[in-house]
């Protein structure tokens, strides 16, 4: 662009406010710019890859096309700012605030305790009030829908629903009525098997509806009140900008924006639009950006011209012709999904039958975010193997029309359309101009099937369309197509099988034959990407079957009024065809109320509303990458290794220095102090000469913004020497790559124990390791403060004091020069307790003497930090015939990485429980700590604990099916009594976990449920359910006595306003809301008084980390001391004067000058086990709970869905309800998703996968139970924590595997009509992967795997 050209000018709209951007760059996203350039922090960045949603805005413009204002949800991580010409954007900012006034969407999230650590809130809010905007009185359904695209790692999903259930039509309660199983407000009706709202009517005294209750203990399920809700009021919201509206009518010129890299152009014309095409025949045409985004993002493409046809009204156009509908290529998917609507309801059921396949695969592709901006053409156009839609439009013949200088051509889409991987045969000078999708015929029938990880905006592992044209009349195949995707590098169509199949009747033999057919030509290789060979082939089988029987079921219909022409469909099939249908969800949440006469100013035992959850919902609290930009700071980003286990042979940055921006690299040699960092000074700050792990940090690239960083460390290039790295725990037995310390307890005698059983069964059970997955990733702004040494960071960790060390170890300075701020997380976990990214970070800001930031990208976070450790547990147990256990021998494998870290904590929790609920009289156990070429796995919430206990329940209903007893005896027989020693012999005191027991199989009516599934599964052969009851035992304390200590400083001002200060941290738990209660009832004073601002090294110091579910213990009771030491002093003037106001009393302390702060102190007493002697006590006290779960399995796909948990827990007297419920429902929902979907993948080079939520898939809205209740064990104070509380973060974790065994019960069922009883093993976590395999029928049989050893898999189970 020559200088004196004028530059085109961007005009937008944000929140009301006009901006004009003259020199924009094409490669700057709408976050990027809301964030630096406008200042507004409330859009987070959560993935940057559109698959979380923590970025939601909505975007309204004016559609001269359909002549009216639209408005949707946008990834603001995606868009291209240069997208926004003529468009206003809104944000959580511009619809409420704290100041004036919430509105309703942000008020319901945050009074319904739907915001822990409140990062995805603003994304969620914002969906929540596009959908209002568009719906003001939206169904339920509508509501789901909404979120698909959005999620959430803290509160299970639960509250969020419950608030945002108030505003749709169709809302009841509880959600009852339309399940037709008496409501909970409906004392008249009997409630039938549900057991009602609370399952009072099953528990005895009154329902809790009914407001009569047990005299002694009032019983409440309202967390929040519906009627203080201010009403929604749709005329009250802002108008679209009016000028946007003149211009919008007015004609487009031609649009072209400059950047350092990248030229973007967006014509107005076609005749514009294939010249510039056939001047730049490599130019990418971008819609919506969702690919073209991601490549250049995370595939570090680079496209240096970019043209936009969203403007041009050939490619918006949409058609009925003769022959089907014509959708232009800028068409979105979900104004696609509205026009097939609408057609389908219109015209005549057989003319629509590939529309209805096509809106089926829309349902479930990616989030609203995505199919509000993606365009029809560019899904074709990516040509991607596992395309959910071009197998269906290759099916159905649909028609495409090409357009260049030379003119137009259209060509059908068949097996010639894709040449190659990600390749078509349009030519690089045409562009795709419209998609026309045909009608179907009569005796035509269409389906389209999609298995993915997780239902909802999830990638597809197979896909596939699939039609048949019968000849007139009868039931013989004139035409057939089948199409597949995510068997081959592109869609395909079988053309074997259909070829086989054409002339013949459909009939059984068809069916067996196109199997078999189908099975040879839908060969893979073992080694093939992607991996799961042997259930992608099986999944082509099972795919034709579910159509052959739905075909089988239409032809039925259509020929019911002639003769029969087809077989019948045996009526135990039926459920097979079902699509799947949301049941509306249910749920209640039980607690005890205080105590009549509580005072109403003491909030101890209240729901009270998380303290920041307004701050949350209107984007202004303020998290470590909020904090406003210094004016000399710099971004950096971290340069990690390629390789699991090499040396480094040398690092050249000299490319990186020819990047704009850039100011210097920083390795080891930068570090002043001493570059050994880590619990066990095994690891470095930066690498030297040798790498452990992929992602293992060798350097970092400093530079003025983060894109310059970004590139400039992309260009440090590193050679290498490669060694053999050691990745799996296979690899690490097999190798005895062991850390040194090897764990043992043993009680009573094994070897007698077996001899006195009457049967010995051995096995064992593998667990795949967890991501975290906090929504905010780890964050770190240093400030050095140019004096002595001092510096100040801001980060997001759970472990202010270790974070604080470690730097000064870097930095070579005391820890008194060093300032650790924690103002809140967004999520942790468990996973901020290390210190990885802040030393790298603090070293680079002491090197250049300038604040430096750096926020991991999600890919980042995901590589270099660890997770949860895999476990394999070897298992040798002996029992009677009842199915009593006498003696136990097991081993543990824990794969801990390259570094100890945490693993020893880990493997000895995991040892303390390997007895779960269970008294096992002789117990010999070993644990291993394996040491591999992985980033060293950490601290997870439960911290081994789950993993001991899940091999437990696993040998535990391996007994069960061996005596041929129902689980529930064979585990009640074995639970512990009170009294009991444990195989660590602690005596349990305070055992109220027989009472969950019996409370939990009452509440959810177990007995009359389980015989209404054996009747399903006898009526049903491809759908099966299963149930299953599980107890847990958690031991509350770390077990590294010498943590269980805190402390906090208390300061009264003299207008009577309370400051307080502990060693906890907050990340959504709730903990900073706890420790103002029990501040407000040990200080007699409101809430409202009383203040936390935030976490600091220099106001409590040596804090043990935020972990271990004891900090609202501890941190509690050290608030409650030093509250008491300033009531102590204030003794005498409350005596003088005992009619005054604390006001007065502070007032009047002052000026007797007596001090009016005061620091607190705690320490658990009594602790200390020794594991050698098998004696001492490790824990302090143990938290209780018990779930039951339902789930149905679709035997064919592996899918499964999960119908109904009731979980009841031991809380203690709750501080607050609802911020324990909701550590109950998320700790359950993350639980799920460690055992039923969560699944890292590695290379067998120890390379990871699995790096974003594209391919690694956390729970989603639409993944919890469809019925969800909730109920705190009443009258069970715990006298060993702060108002006789008790710990909740992590214990209700476990209580997911309910989930994981009813599963197994179901494939059980599976199994026995396949005639296969012998017990089988079931690897955690349960994925529809695992499931199918397990269900072994006619069509596994068909695709056996290849032997182990003759190929290399592509991925492998670390």
């Amino acid at each position: 662009m020559a200088p004196n050209e004028t530059r085109d000018e961007l005009i937008f709209f944000v929140n009301g406010k006009k901006v004009v951007e003259k020199n924009v760059d094409p490669e700057t996203t709408l976050l990027t710019y809301l964030r630096r350039k406008l200042g507004l922090c409330g859009t987070k960045l959560g993935c940057g890859e559109g698959g979380c949603g923590a970025c939601t805005v909505m975007i309204s413009k004016y559609d001269p096309f359909r002549k009216k204002i639209l408005h949707h949800t946008a990834n603001a991580c995606l868009f291209p700012v240069c997208a926004l010409h003529h468009v206003a954007v809104t944000t959580v900012e511009g619809i409420g605030n704290t100041k004036s006034r919430l509105h309703p969407a942000q008020e319901r999230i945050a009074k319904s305790h739907g915001s822990q650590c409140g990062f995805c809130t603003p994304g969620i809010v914002m969906s929540m009030y596009t959908l209002l905007r568009n719906k003001p009185e939206p169904k339920m359904e509508d509501i789901e829908d909404a979120f698909q695209g959005n999620l959430c790692r803290c509160t299970g999903y639960r509250p969020i629903l419950e608030g945002y259930r108030t505003f749709a039509t169709d809302s009841n309660c509880c959600g009852r009525v339309a399940n037709d199983t008496g409501c909970c407000r409906d004392g008249g009706r009997e409630n039938s098997m549900n057991g009602g709202c609370c399952g009072g009517k099953a528990n005895g005294p009154g329902c809790c509806m009914n407001g009569i209750g047990d005299s002694v203990t009032m019983l409440s399920s309202s967390l929040f009140n519906s009627s203080e809700f201010q009403p929604l009021d749709p005329t009250q919201e802002p108008i679209f900008p009016p000028e946007l509206m003149m211009q919008s009518q007015a004609q487009q010129k031609q649009l072209c924006f400059k950047g350092e890299r990248v030229m973007w152009i967006q014509p107005t014309t076609l005749k514009e639009l294939v010249a510039l095409k056939s001047q730049h025949p490599n130019a990418k045409l971008v819609v919506g950006n969702t690919e073209v985004g991601i490549e250049m993002r995370l595939k570090n493409m680079l496209y240096p011209v970019i043209i936009a046809p969203a403007w041009i009204p050939e490619m918006n156009a949409v058609q009925q012709t003769e022959t089907g509908v014509a959708f232009g290529a800028a068409c979105t998917l979900s104004s696609v999904e509205e026009v097939l609507k609408k057609v389908v309801a219109e015209l005549p059921p057989y003319k629509t039958e590939m529309f209805q396949a096509v809106l089926e695969q829309l349902r479930w592709f990616a989030g609203p975010q995505i199919r509000n901006v993606a365009a029809l053409g560019g899904n074709i156009m990516t040509a991607s193997p596992i395309s959910d839609l071009n197998p269906v439009l290759m099916a159905s013949g649909s028609k495409l029309t090409l357009a260049s200088n030379e003119g137009k051509r259209t060509i059908t889409m068949d097996e010639k359309f894709f040449t190659g991987y990600r390749k078509t045969i349009v030519k690089p000078e045409e562009i795709l101009l419209s998609v026309e999708i045909p009608y179907s015929k009569k005796g035509e029938y269409f389906s389209a099937f999609k298995q993915a990880s997780r239902r909802e905006d999830d990638i597809a592992i197979v896909t596939c369309g699939m039609r048949v044209l019968f000849q007139d009349g009868t039931s013989r195949v004139k035409e057939i197509k089948l199409s597949y995707g995510g068997m081959a590098p592109t869609t395909i169509l079988a053309l074997k099988t259909c070829k086989d199949l054409t002339g013949r009747d459909w009939n059984e033999k068809l069916l067996q034959d196109a199997c078999r057919s189908l099975a040879g030509e839908m060969e893979l290789s073992p080694s093939a990407p992607g991996g799961m060979v042997e259930f992608r082939r099986t999944l082509t089988l099972s795919f034709f079957f579910k159509f052959y029987l739905t075909v089988l079921q239409k032809l039925s219909k259509s020929h019911s009024s002639t003769k029969n022409l087809c077989e019948p469909m045996p009526s135990n099939y039926l459920s097979a065809t079902e699509l799947f249908h949301k049941d509306p969800i249910a749920n209640a949440q039980l607690f005890q109320e205080v105590p009549k006469g509580q005072a109403v100013e003491d909030m101890v035992g209240r729901p009270l509303v998380h303290v920041s959850a307004a701050k949350q919902a209107c984007g202004e609290a303020v998290y470590c990458d909020d904090i406003p930009h210094y004016e000399n700071e710099l971004y950096l980003t971290l340069v990690t290794s390629t390789k699991a286990h090499a040396k480094i042979l040398s690092v050249d940055a000299s490319e990186a220095q020819s990047v704009p921006g850039f100011v210097c690299f920083v390795s080891a040699k930068d570090v002043p102090g001493s570059n050994i960092t880590g619990i066990a000074n095994d690891e470095t700050v930066f690498a030297e000469d040798m790498v452990t792990c992929v992602g293992h940090i060798i350097g970092a690239v400093l530079a003025d913004t983060q894109e310059h960083s970004r590139r400039a460390a992309r260009a440090v290039k590193i050679r290498y020497e490669e060694l053999k790295p050691i990745v799996t725990i296979q690899e690490a037995i097999e190798k005895q790559s062991f850390f040194k310390s090897i764990k043992r307890i043993k009680k009573g005698d094994v070897k007698k124990g077996f001899e006195e059983s009457d049967h010995i069964l051995e096995g064992e059970m593998y667990l795949g390791g967890q991501e975290h997955f906090y929504l905010e990733t780890h964050s770190t702004l240093a400030v050095p403060k140019g004096e002595d040494g001092e510096m100040e960071l801001f980060v997001s960790t759970q472990n202010p004091a270790k974070t604080q060390e470690f730097t000064a170890n870097a930095l070579g300075v005391p820890s008194n020069r060093i300032v650790v701020r924690v103002k809140r997380m967004g999520g942790g976990f468990g996973g901020k307790d290390s210190t990885i990214l802040t030393t790298a970070v603090a070293v680079s800001a002491f090197k250049t003497g300038r604040p430096v930031r750096c926020m991991l990208d999600r890919d980042e976070d995901m590589l270099i930090s660890g997770g949860r450790h895999p476990f394999l547990g070897r298992y040798k147990v002996g029992f009677m015939k009842n199915g009593k256990v006498k003696s136990l021998e097991v081993s543990y494998y824990c794969n801990g990485g390259n570094s100890v870290d945490l693993s020893y904590g880990v493997l000895d929790r995991a040892l303390l429980h390997l007895d779960n609920s269970y008294n096992i009289p002789n117990v010999s156990s070993t644990g291993f700590v394996c040491k591999t070429n992985l980033p060293s796995n950490t601290a997870f919430r439960g911290f081994g604990g789950p993993q001991g206990m899940m091999i437990a329940e696993c040998w535990m209903s391996d007994i069960a099916r061996k005596c041929g007893l129902p689980p529930e005896e064979v585990r009640k027989l074995n639970l512990y009594h009170e009294g009991d020693l444990t195989h660590f012999n602690q005596k349990l005191e305070g055992f109220t976990l027989r009472r969950c027991w019996d409370e939990c199989l009452s509440s959810s009516s177990y007995h009359a449920r389980k015989k209404v599934i054996e009747e399903f599964n006898k009526q049903n052969r491809w759908k099966k359910r299963g149930m299953c009851i599980i107890p847990t035992k958690f031991g509350i304390s770390f077990t590294v006595p010498f943590l269980n200590q805190a402390g906090a400083l208390v300061h009264v001002y003299t207008d009577g306003s309370v400051l307080i200060t502990h060693g906890g941290t907050e990340m959504g738990q709730g903990l900073h809301t706890k420790m103002i209660q029990v501040a407000s009832r040990s200080l007699g004073v409101p809430t409202s008084k009383i203040y936390i601002s935030e976490t600091s090294t220099n106001t409590v110091p040596n804090t043990s980390p935020t972990a271990a579910s004891v900090s609202a213990d501890i941190n509690g009771m050290a608030v409650h001391n030093a509250c008491q030491t300033i009531l102590k002093r204030l003794e005498p003037i409350k005596q003088s004067n005992p009619k005054g106001s604390w006001e007065d009393w502070i007032k009047a302390a002052y000026e007797d000058c007596v001090s009016l702060s005061a620091t607190g102190f705690y320490r658990i007493p009594d602790l200390g086990y020794s594991f050698e002697k098998n004696e001492g006590k490790p824990f302090c006290y143990f938290s209780y709970g018990v779930a039951c779960s339902e789930v149905e399995i679709d035997c064919l796909t592996g899918d499964h869905k999960n119908i109904r948990t009731d979980i009841v827990m031991d809380v203690g007297t709750s501080l607050n309800p609802a911020i324990d419920i909701g550590q109950i429902e998320g700790a359950f929902v993350q639980g799920l998703g460690l055992f039923t979907m969560e699944e890292l993948r590695y290379s067998p080079e120890g390379n990871l996968y699995t790096r974003g939520p594209g391919m690694y898939k956390i729970p989603a809205f639409g993944d919890i139970p469809t019925e969800f209740y909730v109920s705190l064990l009443r009258d069970c104070p715990n006298s060993k924590a702060v108002y006789s509380s008790k710990a909740v973060g992590e214990p209700p974790l476990f209580l997911s595997a309910s989930v994981f065994y009813a599963i197994k019960d179901a494939i059980y069922a599976a199994r026995q009509d396949s005639g296969v009883t012998e017990p089988f093993r079931l690897d955690s976590p349960a994925t529809p992967e695992r499931i199918r395999n397990a269900c072994v029928d006619i069509f596994t049989k068909m695709c056996p795997s290849a032997e182990p050893g003759t190929f290399k898999p592509w991925c492998v189970r670390v």
